[in-house]
């Protein structure tokens, strides 16, 4: 063997130096391609809050501009007094509150025990209402709002806030029930095994000892039905007549004039102030929706 030759382990090793050196940075580049991704998608997110934002501070002379910027030059208050002057909205948060908090809270009551029923209980009938669950959320609103009228007309629940608050707790059922079952799966059966070997019946243990564990899931599906319905439009609009019960989204539509031009800067302000309670209790449990989401579309 010369000088100049390698024994063959030495030229594996060297091999491995470089396939690991390669590989290393392929890992880097595909990591920075998806943070770069992920950066990407963020700011198309965060465009419209950030221009909504930017607008509604902004005096009449720069929402008319022919050369729009970001930061407004003098910014102003004077859009959210215009709102408040303009239209009520605070009577109209008051009955999106109202609508979004009881529909959310029925939901929920109603859902638990039904997803722990079909979790627990595997049939033909289980499964066929979990496939029907994720079918009914594919129905356009378009597809159901005439049946939905004539319904609540017969029941002279047309232009009434309960009959809203019916419409917003069928309509959040099924998903609130397709989540929830993943959470009650993923309960061990070996506790509810224990405690009636305790002596706990159905409705003891379910109360007792599955209700506590699925706090999160709970949590979770709570808030996606609240921000459904705070933020639901169609079925306001075409269900309810009289201006003081009319809810936030469809009150903002009356920012935009008979000819469809629309009153920007009052119009900026007040969709502006409904979105911070979306996004306040989004960030208050942010982890409990993440794993709602993970528990309800992996678990399942």
């Amino acid at each position: 063997m010369s000088a100049t030759e390698k024994p063959a382990g030495g030229r594996r090793a060297e091999a491995g130096r470089r396939t690991g050196r390669t590989g290393g940075a392929r890992r880097t580049a595909t990591r920075t391609g998806q943070y770069a991704a992920l950066l990407a998608y963020l700011l198309f997110l965060a465009f419209p809050f950030l221009w909504l934002l930017s607008t509604a501070f902004k005096p009449p002379r720069e929402l008319g501009s022919l050369h729009p910027t970001w930061i407004p030059k003098a910014p102003t208050l004077e859009n959210f007094r215009l709102a408040f002057e303009q239209q009520p909205l605070l009577a109209a948060a008051g009955n999106s509150l109202l609508a979004a908090a009881v529909s959310a809270l029925v939901a929920i009551v109603l859902a638990t025990p039904m997803a722990y029923v079909l979790a627990r209980y595997r049939s033909r009938l289980s499964r066929a209402a979990t496939g029907w669950v994720v079918v009914s959320q594919a129905f356009p609103l378009v597809l159901v709002i005439i049946p939905l009228f004539l319904i609540l007309k017969g029941l002279h629940l047309v232009d009434s806030r309960t009959g809203l608050i019916v419409v917003y707790v069928v309509w959040s059922l099924p998903f609130a029930l397709w989540m929830l079952t993943g959470y009650v799966r993923a309960v061990p059966p070996e506790l509810e095994e224990a405690a009636a070997v305790d002596g706990a019946g159905r409705v003891r243990t379910l109360v007792s000892v599955t209700a506590p564990l699925l706090a999160p899931g709970i949590a979770a599906t709570a808030l996606f039905a609240f921000i459904t319905a705070w933020n639901e439009f169609f079925f306001a609009l075409v269900l309810l007549k009289s201006p003081e019960k009319q809810t936030l989204p469809v009150v903002l539509t009356h920012f935009i004039g008979t000819e469809g031009v629309a009153d920007l800067g009052p119009l900026a302000a007040s969709a502006l102030l409904a979105t911070f309670p979306s996004l306040l209790l989004f960030a208050v449990i942010q982890r409990r929706i993440t794993g709602g989401m993970l528990a309800g579309a992996v678990k399942s």
